[in-house]
């Protein structure tokens, strides 16, 4: 029990900006939070970062953080910055040439590439000339670059302003249903 309270006294202090408070809290603590970093198997770098992290965390929020809960907060926490390093780590790909990407073709198209293109406009042509002719008449006109005011769309075809969403809701599910098929 006396531990706990002087774990509180320490954490109490450090708010109020007691220096070696703060540098008491985080000696008790280093550990705890090493050993968590640890358990993520991440190397001593990264482990070096998310402890500064952690206690950059804990300096922001002291105010905030229970005083009797102050361990669980910083393995919270600490286990919080191993899984964004983690996750930072797996967006990172590390190479040691520095040609590695010039052979890459992935900003070439592929070769059948403007064929695939053509068969689905083609597949669109087709399911848009199976809908009714005003239905068609709709969607040319909100697909045209820039797109026909509603007002101008229900004054050419003479279905009120309030019906051209719905419908053009309609008409987009009925291509969806076509092109699926």
């Amino acid at each position: 029990m006396l531990t706990r309270d002087f774990d509180q006294l320490m954490v109490v202090e450090a708010a109020a900006g007691d220096q070696g408070a703060w540098s008491r809290l985080v000696d008790h603590y280093a550990r705890l939070v090493w050993a968590v970093t640890r358990s993520f198997r991440l190397t001593d770098s990264d482990a070096a970062d998310v402890s500064q992290m952690v206690w950059l965390r804990l300096l922001e929020h002291i105010n905030r953080v229970d005083p009797a809960r102050v361990g669980a907060w910083l393995v919270v926490t600490t286990r919080r910055e191993c899984l964004r390093v983690l996750a930072f780590r797996k967006r990172v790909l590390l190479t040691y040439e520095a040609t590695a990407f010039e052979e890459v073709a992935g900003d070439q198209p592929e070769l059948d590439a403007d064929l695939l293109a053509g068969e689905r406009a083609d597949d669109v042509r087709r399911a848009l000339e199976s809908l009714p002719d005003r239905w068609q008449q709709l969607l040319g006109m909100l697909m045209a670059d820039p797109p026909a005011p509603y007002a101008e769309i229900s004054a050419t075809i003479g279905i009120p302003i309030g019906s051209i969403g719905p419908i053009r809701g309609r008409c987009l599910e009925k291509l969806r249903v076509l092109l699926a098929s």
